[in-house]
């Protein structure tokens, strides 16, 4: 197994793997790493798989974007999305109002758009954030966009599934509103993993490495994939794979 692999090479296709066997994925906006998974899954099922990737014109069936979305969503359509958020905390909540006091917050974030629906709705929802920091992930956010859990009563058909980071990736259980180190990667430490973290976990005994993608993977994502994720992202693909849309 190769070594020669990018940090985004690595989210990429762990993120991938989780999307095998699925229907449809959807992607929302400024989501490079996620869209160039989703693309890596399609490829990999020889086009079972459907991929909508918002902000792209050839790798999506919608014409109307978000609207789209939210449709398929509640008719059970979406398999899985990708959530991220300023904040995260320890039982998923995500923020992305601001920092502070709401309304009088000190620092504003995008919005919440359709966080809260879609993470009602989606099946698999895969939290994503490079920076793993204890400024974003945090004991509990300031401000709850989206709920990671809901009451018993509350019909719920979606929920998170697992955090991606770049430094590592945790499992959530639902049911005990917490969640697991599953794997650090490689170059980080399960020191490193704790004191930049600000909301607490599971740890098993011995943690794993997150696998480093094959020498097959890695072609593809330097050829096909980056091809593909360059019509919506180009100064990624120029970045991580040398590739000019």
């Amino acid at each position: 197994m190769t070594t020669d692999c990018k940090p985004e090479e690595l989210l990429i296709a762990f993120i991938a793997d989780r999307l095998a066997g699925l229907r449809h994925v959807a992607v929302g906006n400024s989501s490079p790493i996620p869209g160039a998974a989703a693309l890596l899954a399609r490829a990999r099922s020889d086009g079972a798989l459907r991929v909508s990737l918002l902000g792209s014109r050839k790798h999506t069936a919608f014409t109307d974007g978000g609207k789209e979305l939210f449709d398929c969503a509640a008719e059970g359509r979406i398999d899985a999305f990708f959530l991220g958020g300023g904040q995260i905390d320890g039982e998923a909540n995500i923020n992305l109002v601001g920092i502070g006091d709401y309304p009088q917050t000190k620092v504003r974030f995008p919005g919440s758009f359709g966080s809260a629906y879609l993470y009602f709705l989606v099946p698999q929802v895969i939290l994503f954030r490079e920076e793993h920091t204890d400024r974003v992930l945090v004991p509990k956010v300031d401000f709850v966009s989206a709920p990671g859990t809901s009451p018993a009563n509350v019909y719920r058909p979606g929920g998170p599934k697992m955090l991606v980071t770049g430094r590592c990736i945790f499992d959530f259980d639902k049911d005990r509103k917490r969640f697991t180190l599953r794997s650090v990667h490689p170059g980080h430490t399960v020191q490193e993993i704790r004191e930049n973290t600000g909301f607490d976990y599971d740890e098993p005994a011995n943690v794993p490495e997150t696998p480093i993608p094959d020498a097959g993977t890695l072609a593809l994502l330097r050829g096909r994939i980056g091809q593909e994720i360059a019509e919506t992202y180009p100064a990624f693909a120029s970045r991580v794979f040398d590739i000019a849309a």
